[in-house]
C-alpha cells in the first residue's frame, strides 16, 4: 500500500487530478479530507482536492489549454467560455465575475451581458418549446373532438 505513481490506475486518473487542480499523493500521506482511491483492494493513490478559492484559477487554466489565450478570443468564443464557466459554477465564487472579466480582457459589464444573453436565450428556447407543446396538444384535442363527432371541421356535416 505504498502508492506507486507508475500504477496503471494512478496513471489513468492523473489527467482528472490535473484538471481539477488536485494533487496526487501516496495513500500514506493522506489527510482526513483527502480522497484515497483503491484498485482491487489496494490503496493506490490519495487525491488532495484544491481549495475552493483556487478552483476558478484551475478552470481558467483548463480553458486556456483548450482555447489558447482567452483575452485574444473573438466575442462568440468568449461567450462560449462564459457559458462553460457558468455551468461549472465559476460565478458562485467570490469575485468570480471580476476574475473572469480580467482573464477575458473585458469589463464586468460585458461578462454580465454574456450571462444575461445566455439566460435570455434559454428562457426564449423554453418558451418556444412550451408553445410548440401547447400547439401540438391543441391539434390533438381538435382532432380527437372532430373524430368524436364523426366528421371533420369545415365540411358542414352534422
Amino acid at each position: 500500500m505504498t502508492g506507486d505513481p507508475r500504477h496503471p490506475f494512478a496513471a489513468a486518473v492523473q489527467p482528472l487530478v490535473d484538471a481539477i487542480g488536485g494533487e496526487a499523493l501516496p495513500p500514506g500521506e493522506a489527510r482526513g479530507d483527502d480522497v484515497v482511491l483503491s484498485w482491487e483492494g489496494e490503496e493506490v493513490l490519495a487525491v488532495r482536492l484544491p481549495r475552493l478559492a483556487d478552483s476558478l484559477d484551475h478552470l481558467l487554466a483548463d480553458l486556456r489549454r483548450r482555447y489558447g489565450p482567452l483575452d485574444r478570443l473573438g466575442r462568440k468564443d468568449k461567450q462560449t467560455v462564459v457559458r462553460i464557466l457558468e455551468e461549472r459554477g465559476a460565478f458562485s465564487v467570490r469575485h468570480g465575475v471580476e476574475t473572469v472579466a480580467s482573464a477575458l480582457g473585458v469589463s464586468r459589464f460585458t461578462v454580465y451581458n454574456y450571462l444575461n444573453r445566455e439566460n435570455a436565450e434559454d428562457a426564449a428556447n423554453a418558451e418556444s418549446a412550451e408553445h410548440t407543446a401547447r400547439a401540438a396538444h391543441g391539434k390533438k384535442a381538435a382532432h380527437a373532438e372532430n373524430t368524436e363527432h364523426g366528421g371533420s371541421a369545415g365540411r358542414g356535416t352534422r
